[in-house]
């Protein structure tokens, strides 16, 4: 098999194990092909054990289904439920940077798995606890292997939504892209019913499913959707810069909070002031109290509300519950 043939094969494997049917003269489109080298390119797949099924009619096409046994990529049953289980828990709780590529990943993963495989993977899941390093609702890994199909696919999805005053409404939408932060996900979609582009919170997304109705590409509002996602975030409340006096090293404070190196000034060996690093005020409140040290709040005045807030709150809980004398304990002997 020549060069350019294993080439075109793996990029045809490619756009088979995203969750859709492909017609043959979009396939052929493509890869820069005709519909005849198309047929002949599957064949060749099916030969080499690919599981490549094929539908007829105005929509029909090619797509890869769950075989009797993987498919001879690689992996075996052992190597594909470890895979499964690891990219189910990456988008579950994701870790900065991978998120977005363990959904499409598990996505095509699970497109191919025989159903004794997936119900391992299910098990397996079912029966673990993670411990939770952030604030935030989970979000089921099969909503979002559905959602990310849909995306991938250009297919419509149907969705009762929730909406953050508690309203409930159905919605018919054209799913562009998922935007992770922290443990949120985004979706990013055209709203058919609505005739705009919206932002849904996937944990108040329930009940979707597919409709099976494709949909052209459209004019998005921006090409980065994480930037068009941060920025309507940000524009629905005030992100005001901060000026803040922190004991702590300036390369600590950098790592830390993820700080511009130029918003801090080194006063001192462990000292130093951050400036600028904009974000709402509940959230750089918790950011600088997880710090582990010492800080002065100088601007802005709503900050230094918000966190005086949080410290009468704090003594209350504790007040009478033998508070100070635990406090007092933990500054003495826990580990800094």
């Amino acid at each position: 098999m020549s060069g350019d043939t294993s080439a075109r094969l793996l990029a045809l494997l490619s756009f088979l194990q995203t969750p859709r049917e492909w017609p043959g003269s979009e396939l052929a489109q493509r890869l820069g092909v005709s519909p005849r080298t198309i047929r002949r390119d599957i064949d060749r797949l099916r030969d080499l054990g690919y599981p490549v099924e094929a539908t007829m009619g105005a929509v029909g096409g090619y797509r890869l289904v769950a075989g009797k046994a993987m498919p001879p990529l690689l992996l075996d049953d052992e190597e594909a439920v470890a895979i499964a289980v690891g990219l189910r828990a990456a988008a579950g709780s994701p870790v900065e940077g991978i998120e977005d590529a363990s959904v499409r990943a598990l996505a095509k993963l699970e497109q191919v798995l025989p159903a004794r495989l997936r119900q391992r993977v299910r098990s397996v899941g079912a029966a673990t606890v993670s411990v939770a390093t952030a604030e935030g609702p989970g979000v089921a890994p099969e909503a979002l292997v559905l959602i990310a199909g849909a995306v991938t696919g250009r297919e419509r999805l149907r969705f009762a939504y929730q909406g953050w005053d508690g309203a409930r409404s159905r919605r018919l939408a054209e799913p562009y892209r998922l935007v992770a932060s922290g443990r949120l996900w985004y979706l990013l979609a055209f709203d058919v019913d609505r005739d705009d582009w919206r932002i849904f919170r996937v944990d108040r997304i329930e009940e979707p499913r597919l409709t099976g109705a494709r949909f052209p590409e459209r004019d998005t509002p921006e090409p980065d959707a994480a930037a068009f996602v941060r920025r309507k975030m940000y524009s629905s409340m005030p992100t005001p810069e901060i000026t803040v006096t922190v004991h702590l090293s300036a390369e600590e404070v950098v790592r830390r909070l993820g700080a511009n190196p130029e918003e801090v000034e080194v006063l001192g060996p462990d000292v130093c002031v951050l400036r600028g690093h904009p974000d709402t005020v509940p959230f750089s409140a918790s950011r600088l109290l997880m710090l582990g040290a010492e800080f002065e709040v100088h601007e802005p005045p709503e900050l230094v509300a918000y966190i005086q807030a949080l410290g009468e709150r704090a003594l209350r809980a504790t007040r009478g519950t033998g508070g100070r004398e635990a406090s007092e304990k933990f500054t003495k002997g826990s580990p800094s």
